[in-house]
């Protein structure tokens, strides 16, 4: 598949530009990664060497542009919305776009309860994020409840799931009354149930009483540094830069705190909360390995096994997930193979969102779970 790229594109060679255009072609294929097309007047040929970077002509579908290759070669993506006071910048190749999320978001009925989500696979490890079948869940329940705000939302996750396949959401009624909807959500591939879990939703009421926790007292967005996730249109700050993913980052308390944003988000409720609901499954581990040294995400799958089992979510008030979203992880438990972590979302002006909660297996390859990883808290 073909489309533009929306993006400002750079190539480099060391600290050397050699390539920077408005309007690269971005190509992806089933099972591989994707590869950035530049138009040939975009790319200072009289800089590249063929030991550094090859430039490809492109065939007729891409007539006039060139693929660059090389082990020197370093392609970014410059997200820079208008008004912000710095680019985030993402490596390429990236997983996609978050207009790419919110397309799988959006999953759309097939009747009798059944909603069908998009498939887009990742050539790394293509695999569905748990937080990413419970945001479709919640957004299938508010599609089916029309008129009703999800308020709590829970699932268990039981399989794997292939990202390059669709999957199936399929609802059923536990009661709708006047003011209350409870649905049980199973997720299905291939006939077979991925994860299952229950829904709340409400058409919410006036405050009798009020009161949320504060906010935690940290940096705001604009005085943190950008993380690249591989999605471009999502800006993503982690407070103090505290997460490396390296086994060799200096440890710290089991905290970590980032700002969520993104950029042009659909006016619909159920997307919104879709979105919120699919990043709380990134950090959570990551907080519960942060007090121990030698270990870190860049393990997970290599010689850590890790993987989230259930996720528990309350929503509190309505969201916007085109503004700042403040995620603040706190684990509170690491044992017998789990981590336990206890998590809030506020808003920029510290209004309580969301809390939700992860349990995760952490074990080491092999099946002993035995791995000699201690805390030096």
């Amino acid at each position: 598949m073909l489309r533009a790229c929306p993006y400002l594109a750079r190539a480099w060679v060391g600290d050397q530009l050699v390539a920077e255009s408005r309007a690269t072609l971005r190509d992806e294929q089933p099972d591989r990664a994707p590869s950035l097309w530049f138009p040939v007047d975009d790319v200072m040929t009289d800089l590249l060497t063929s030991s550094e970077v090859t430039a490809t002509p492109g065939s007729d579908e891409v007539a006039g542009f060139v693929e660059l290759t090389g082990d020197q070669l370093r392609t970014e993506l410059v997200d820079f919305a208008e008004g912000e006071d710095r680019a985030s910048i993402k490596q390429f190749p990236n997983w996609g776009d978050a207009a790419d999320l919110i397309e799988i978001m959006d999953v759309r009925s097939v009747g009798d309860g059944r909603y069908i989500g998009a498939a887009r696979g990742d050539w790394r490890r293509p695999v569905v994020e748990a937080s990413q079948m419970l945001g479709q869940a919640v957004v299938a329940a508010m599609r089916h409840a029309a008129g009703r705000r999800a308020v709590s939302a829970s699932m268990v996750f039981v399989r794997g799931a292939d990202a390059r396949l669709p999957l199936v959401f399929v609802l059923e009624a536990l009661s709708a009354g006047r003011t209350f909807t409870a649905l049980t959500a199973r997720v299905e591939q291939l006939d077979r149930v991925i994860a299952s879990g229950t829904i709340l939703l409400d058409v919410t009421a006036p405050d009798m009483i009020r009161h949320t926790v504060s906010a935690p007292d940290i940096a705001g967005p604009s005085a943190c540094p950008s993380h690249d996730m591989g999605v471009t249109g999502r800006d993503l700050r982690i407070v103090d830069g505290a997460y490396t993913g390296d086994p060799a980052a200096p440890i710290g308390p089991p905290t970590l705190d980032a700002w969520v944003r993104f950029r042009d988000v659909p006016d619909d409720p159920a997307l919104n909360d879709g979105l919120l609901t699919q990043f709380t499954g990134h950090l959570s581990i990551a907080a519960a390995l942060r007090p121990h040294a030698g270990v870190g995400e860049q393990q997970a799958h290599v010689s850590l096994s890790m993987g989230i089992n259930a996720i528990s979510i309350s929503f509190h008030r309505d969201v916007r997930a085109d503004r700042w979203m403040l995620y603040h992880h706190l684990s509170t438990a690491a044992t017998d193979g789990m981590t336990h972590s206890e998590c809030r979302v506020h808003d920029e002006d510290g209004g309580l969102l969301a809390s939700f909660t992860v349990d995760a297996m952490l074990r080491a390859f092999g099946g002993s779970g035995t791995g000699d990883y201690r805390s030096s808290m």
